[in-house]
């Protein structure tokens, strides 16, 4: 069964006649009686009664009818649905964020995207970098934006930004007024990292490390799941942290929170747009990466001018 055969088998319904069903198909009317005759013995059941007052449908014939009335209809709605979307006005773009890009870049950034492109609903999964990959290579997401890269073949990564990682500290701690400690500093603190496999940890983990600090010597006890829950804590006088700088600002200018400078110790890391090797990006996918990267890399100038 195919959609000409339905379509044949619509026109000899609604005219009852294989003569005029030809005339309308523009098709010949043998042409007609084999479409009707693979239908019917297709399906083992007889949809027309050749009488003399025409071609009259028989009970399984009318049931056919039923559904076939449905599915021309939905058929002739394709083009339409798919000239949406290839023109972005009726496009569905499923996204994979971890914890900063997801939390703090992509929803900065809708508002100037929804602006571009209002016929694009955004789905957003949130979770660590291991995850959001995941997704990715599960193409439960089209994109992903994260803060750290896995080496392989089946992922393209284009940088978008970089993330600056600062320690923090609350408004009420011994630094709050200090402009720059040492790393050695950091021994007598009370620490708060995230969990082991976001892209934060990783990265000040790796610092650390190459600046030849041993990250043990730490005194690290509270490992916590989100950012939102590191920044509470900090406030809370729990401890300080490694924190992304886009995360914190706000709380900064507001004075909750403080960056502290360390001497010798820059950490800074790419947040990556991350896409399937091979795959072709749906219009809405082509214009959000687009997008974005000419965003925050204007927003970079703007920073250095």
């Amino acid at each position: 069964m195919n959609l000409k055969q339905l379509e044949v088998f619509l026109a000899v319904a609604e005219s009852c006649s294989f003569s005029r069903a030809a005339e309308k198909s523009f098709l010949t009317q043998s042409t007609v009686s084999q479409h009707i005759f693979s239908l019917e013995n297709e399906f083992a059941l007889k949809l027309f009664d050749r009488t003399g007052k025409g071609a009259l449908l028989t009970e399984a014939g009318r049931l056919l009818l039923l559904h076939t009335r449905r599915v021309i209809a939905e058929a002739g709605q394709i083009p339409i649905i798919l000239n949406r979307f290839k023109g972005l006005e009726e496009a569905l773009l499923r996204l994979g964020g971890s914890n900063i890009p997801g939390s703090y870049m992509i929803p900065d950034f809708l508002p100037y995207f929804q602006r571009k492109h209002p016929g694009v609903t955004i789905i957003l999964s949130q979770g660590d970098s291991r995850e959001t990959i995941e997704r990715l290579k599960r193409e439960e997401v089209e994109l992903a934006i994260l803060g750290s890269r896995f080496y392989g073949e089946e992922h393209v990564y284009t940088p978008v930004t970089v993330d600056k990682i600062e320690l923090v500290v609350n408004s009420g701690h011994r630094w709050n007024r200090t402009e720059k400690i040492s790393l050695e500093d950091l021994i007598d603190e009370s620490f708060i990292f995230r969990e082991p496999g976001s892209g934060t940890d990783r990265t000040v983990r790796a610092a650390l490390t190459a600046a030849g600090f041993a990250v043990e010597k730490l005194n690290c006890k509270i490992f916590l799941g989100s950012n939102e829950a590191v920044k509470q804590a900090i406030r809370s006088g729990a401890g300080i942290s490694f924190l992304s700088r886009m995360s914190v600002k706000n709380e900064c200018e507001q004075g909750e929170l403080r960056m502290v400078k360390i001497e010798g110790l820059n950490i800074s890391r790419h947040i990556y747009l991350a896409t399937l090797q091979g795959r072709e990006l749906s219009p809405a996918a082509k214009a959000f990466s687009a997008l974005i990267t000419d965003h925050y890399l204007a927003e970079e100038e703007r920073e250095e001018a």
